[in-house]
C-alpha cells in the first residue's frame, strides 16, 4: 500500500509519507548541525510521522481529502515509541510535541505506557509498514558526544539541547509539508550577518554626512570605534556601557556584524523592551541594510507588525522561523520564546544558535525572572556559538548573580568613567524635600519656553497636563501630551510634531508618561521628572542636551506633596522595590544616577531587597525535571493589564472614519483577518484592565476578543479621557 503524509496540493498531487520523513530529516540534519546535534535531529524528525502508517490514518486522509476535515487520528504514538527505545529518553518528547506543544515528563511517560498497551497494535503495525519503505527509523542515534561532559558543569544543557532539536524537527517539519502544499521550494536567505559589515560601514557613513553636525560627534564616532574594535575579541559575554545620547545603536550593530564577520556567524538579533524603540531601530537598520530589489535583511518582528497575513510568503515565513540575518525584535517576544513550549513559538529557536544577540536596555529585564534568563544566556553562549552583548547606559551588576558568577564578561569600554564625564550634558536639581505641590510643579513648568515633564502614572500626566496648560496661557507655545490613552497615530504626529519645534527653536511643552523615556529621539534644554528609579531618571536626563549644544541642560527631578505636605508616593509602586533602592543612593545630598559607582551599589542593594537570587527559582526546577508546561507558565514577563480601545480622533476622522467604523462592522459579523486588524493599530490606544470593568465599562463596546470601540471623549491632546484614580505607568 502506498503512504501518504499529506493530502493532494493544489496541484493534485498527495505527498508520500516516505519523501516527508526523509524530506524532514534532511533539512533537520543541516539545522542541527550548528550545534552538534545533526544525527539526533535526523532521526527524529525522520520518525515524527510514523504513526501515519495505520491503515486508520491512511483512511482517515481519504475522508479528510472528500469533506475538507481533519484527519482525527492520533500519530504521535509510534516515532515517540521508536525514540524512546532507541534509548533518546526525554528527547523523545520532540516527537510526541512536533504539534501539541511539549509536554512535561509524567505525560510522555504516560504516552509512553499508552504505546505499549491500548494502542500497542497500532504502533507496531505503522512500524512494520513505515519500515518496509524506510528501513532506517530503526536505527537509533547516539546523543552528542559533548552533552555528557556539558552536562557537569550545567545540568540544563540538556533541557536547552531538546528546545532546539525540538525546533529543528517543527521547522523540518513545516518547511517540507509547505513546499508540498505550495509546490514551491522555500530555500534560505541567502545572506548571513557575518556577510554585512561592509554593507553596513558603507550605509552608515553616508547616513552620517547628511545629518546636520553636534557637538558629541566626535564622541559617537569614539563609541563606535570602541564596539568595532571590541568584535574582534572571542565569543561570550560583552558589556557595553555608555551613556544615553552616545549613539549605542549604531555602535551596538557594528559591532554585532563585525563579531559575525569574525566568527563565521549567521545571525545578529537585537532585542530591545519596548515596541516603540523596536520600531525606531528597525527603521534605522532597514535604512542601512535592506537594498531595492533583494530579499529584505532586516526583520523587524514584534507585536505592532504582523507577518501573518496578506504580505509576500517570504515575510511570513522568516517571522515563523527568523530566517533573516538581521531580526529586530522585543525582548518579551525573545525570551517568551526560549521557555515557550508551543511548536509556533518555539520554531525559530535553532536560528538563535550561531547568533549575535544584542540586548538594548537591558537594564529593563525584570528582577524576577533574571535567574532563568541569565541561565539560558549562559547556556547559549557556552554550548550553542551564541555572544550576547549587553548594552546599557546603566548596567545591571548581573555577573554578581548566581548563574554568571562564574563569567568574566569583555567591556567594549573598558573604562567607561571618563566617557560619562565628558558627555555630561546636565546638571540634577532635587526638588524633594520640601516637595513641591502638582499645582507649584505645573507653574515652573509652564514658566520655561521648552520643558519636558515626565510622570510616573498616566493620572498624573494628565492632572499636570491640565495645569501647565492653564498656567501656561495663550502665546507661550503649545502644551502637548504623550501617553498611551493616545492612539498610536495620534502619538507619532504629536512626536513628529515635538520634533519640528525643538529643531527650530519654538517654545513648546510636553507632559508624558514614561514612554517617551526610551527610543524616543527628543531634546530639551529643561526636563522634569517626577522621582522614580535610578534608570528611569538617567533615562529622561537623556533627552535633556541631548546634542550636547548647552553648556549644561537642567534635570529637575521632583516629588510631589499631598495634602499634609508629604511626598505622595503611591504613584511609585509601579516600580516596585527598586524606587525604595533609588532613594537610599541617589538625591539631596546623595549621588546623581549618572553615577557610575553609586550605580552599581544601587543595584546590588536592588538586587538583594528583591531577593532575585531566589526569585525564578520554580521555572529552574520546572526546567530541571523538563516540565515544559510549567515552565511556559511561569515564565511570564509582563503582565497583560491593559485593554486595547478603538478610537478616531476628529482630525483623522474625515480620511479614516468610515473605513475604522467598516473594518470594526466586519470583525464584529465574524470576518477574521490580520489585514483588518493591521488596519486598526493607529488607532489603538490602552486603557488599565481594571478601569475596563469599571469606570469606563459603559464606554466600550466588544468588537472581538479583547478589543474594544471607545465611545466615549477622545481628547485632541490626552487621547481617551476617563476619570483616573488607578496608578497605570504608560
Amino acid at each position: 500500500m502506498q503512504l501518504w503524509a499529506h493530502s493532494a496540493n493544489t496541484h493534485g498531487k498527495r505527498h508520500s509519507l516516505e519523501d516527508h520523513l526523509r524530506g524532514a530529516r534532511e533539512r533537520a540534519l543541516r539545522k542541527a548541525a550548528k550545534f552538534g546535534a545533526a544525527e539526533l535531529a535526523a532521526y527524529l524528525a525522520l520518525v515524527h510521522d510514523v504513526g501515519k502508517g495505520t491503515c486508520a490514518w491512511q483512511a482517515g486522509l481519504r475522508r479528510a481529502e472528500a469533506d475538507n476535515g481533519p484527519v482525527g487520528i492520533p500519530h504521535k504514538h509510534a516515532g515517540t515509541w521508536l525514540a524512546a527505545k532507541a534509548g533518546l529518553d526525554v528527547f523523545s518528547g520532540v516527537v510526541f510535541g512536533h504539534h501539541g506543544g511539549l509536554v512535561s515528563l509524567p505525560d510522555l511517560e504516560a504516552a509512553l505506557r499508552e504505546a505499549d498497551g491500548d494502542l500497542s497494535a497500532a504502533v507496531r503495525e505503522a512500524i512494520d509498514s513505515v519500515g518496509a519503505v524506510v528501513p532506517e527509523i530503526h536505527d537509533g542515534p547516539t546523543l552528542p558526544a559533548w552533552l555528557e561532559p556539558a552536562l557537569g558543569s550545567d545540568p540544563l544543557v540538556a533541557e536547552v539541547l531538546l528546545r532546539m532539536v525540538f525546533s529543528t524537527v517543527v521547522d523540518a517539519d513545516f518547511l517540507d509539508t509547505d513546499e508540498h502544499a505550495t509546490g514551491m521550494p522555500r530555500p534560505e536567505h541567502p545572506l548571513a550577518a557575518r556577510d554585512l559589515a561592509d554593507r553596513y560601514e558603507q550605509a552608515l557613513a553616508a547616513a552620517l554626512a547628511k545629518r546636520p553636525p553636534t557637538p558629541i560627534d566626535g564622541i559617537r564616532r569614539r563609541v563606535y570605534a570602541h564596539a568595532v574594535a571590541a568584535a574582534d575579541g572571542p565569543q561570550g559575554f560583552y558589556r557595553m556601557a555608555a551613556p544615553t545620547g552616545s549613539g549605542k545603536t549604531f555602535a551596538a550593530a557594528g559591532f554585532a556584524l563585525h563579531h559575525a564577520r569574525r566568527h563565521g556567524l549567521d545571525r545578529v538579533i537585537v532585542a530591545v523592551p519596548y515596541t516603540s524603540i523596536t520600531e525606531q531601530n528597525a527603521q534605522e537598520y532597514h535604512a542601512l541594510l535592506d537594498r531595492v530589489g533583494e530579499l529584505p535583511v532586516v526583520l523587524e518582528h514584534h507585536s505592532a507588525v504582523d507577518l501573518d497575513a496578506g504580505r509576500d510568503p517570504r515575510a511570513k515565513l522568516a517571522a515563523e522561523n527568523w530566517d533573516a540575518p538581521f531580526v529586530v525584535t522585543t525582548t518579551v517576544r525573545l525570551f517568551e520564546s526560549l521557555f515557550d513550549r508551543r511548536p509556533s513559538a518555539v520554531r525559530r529557536l535553532h536560528n538563535i544558535a550561531r547568533s549575535v544577540i544584542v540586548l538594548d536596555e537591558v537594564q529593563s529585564l525584570p528582577d524576577g525572572l533574571l535567574v532563568p534568563i541569565l541561565s539560558m544566556l549562559r547556556t547559549l553562549t557556552e554550548h550553542f556559538g551564541v555572544t550576547v552583548l549587553l548594552a546599557s547606559a546603566t548596567q545591571p551588576t548581573l555577573f554578581d548573580l548566581a548563574p554568571l558568577k562564574q563569567v568574566r564578561p569583555r567591556d567594549v569600554i573598558a573604562d567607561p568613567g571618563p566617557l560619562y564625564a565628558e558627555l555630561s550634558r546636565v546638571s540634577y536639581i532635587w526638588q524633594c524635600n520640601p516637595a513641591p505641590t502638582l499645582e507649584e510643579v505645573a507653574a515652573d513648568a509652564a514658566a520655561c519656553p521648552s520643558v519636558l515633564v515626565i510622570c510616573n502614572t498616566t493620572a498624573q500626566a494628565a492632572d499636570l497636563h491640565r495645569l501647565v496648560e492653564r498656567e501656561r496661557g495663550a502665546g507661550s507655545g503649545p502644551v502637548l501630551h504623550l501617553s498611551t490613552r493616545m492612539v498610536a497615530r495620534h502619538r507619532r504626529d504629536t512626536i513628529d510634531v515635538i520634533r519640528e519645534l525643538t529643531a527650530a527653536g519654538a517654545p513648546v511643552a510636553v507632559v508624558s508618561t514614561q514612554l517617551v523615556e526610551a527610543g524616543v529621539d527628543l531634546d530639551f534644554p529643561v526636563v522634569y521628572r517626577a522621582f522614580a528609579t535610578a534608570e528611569a531618571m538617567q533615562q529622561a536626563a537623556g533627552r535633556c542636551n541631548r546634542a550636547g549644544r548647552l553648556a549644561k541642560g537642567r534635570v529637575v527631578v521632583f516629588d510631589i506633596a499631598g495634602p499634609d505636605g508629604e511626598p505622595q508616593t503611591k504613584g511609585e509602586t509601579v516600580y516596585g522595590a527598586a524606587v525604595g533602592a533609588t532613594r537610599a543612593h541617589f538625591g539631596p545630598d546623595r549621588a546623581f544616577p549618572d553615577d557610575l559607582d553609586a550605580l552599581d551599589a544601587y543595584y546590588r542593594d536592588r538586587f538583594t531587597r528583591t531577593n532575585v537570587d531566589k526569585e525564578g527559582k520554580d521555572v529552574q526546577k520546572a526546567r530541571g525535571r523538563f516540565d515544559f508546561p510549567a515552565t511556559a507558565r511561569l515564565f511570564r514577563m509582563i503582565d497583560d493589564l491593559s485593554v486595547p480601545v478603538v478610537a478616531v480622533p476628529d482630525r483623522y476622522e474625515q480620511e479614516y472614519g468610515p473605513r475604522i467604523r467598516q473594518v470594526l462592522g466586519l470583525l464584529r459579523s465574524g470576518v477574521s483577518s490580520m489585514d483588518l486588524m493591521r488596519e486598526l493599530r493607529p488607532f489603538t490606544a490602552t486603557i488599565p484592565k481594571n478601569m475596563a470593568f469599571d469606570d469606563a465599562a459603559p464606554f466600550l463596546s466588544p468588537v472581538v476578543g479583547d478589543l474594544y470601540e471607545w465611545l466615549g471623549d477622545y481628547s485632541d491632546t490626552r487621547g481617551v479621557e476617563i476619570t483616573d484614580t488607578q496608578e497605570y505607568v504608560f
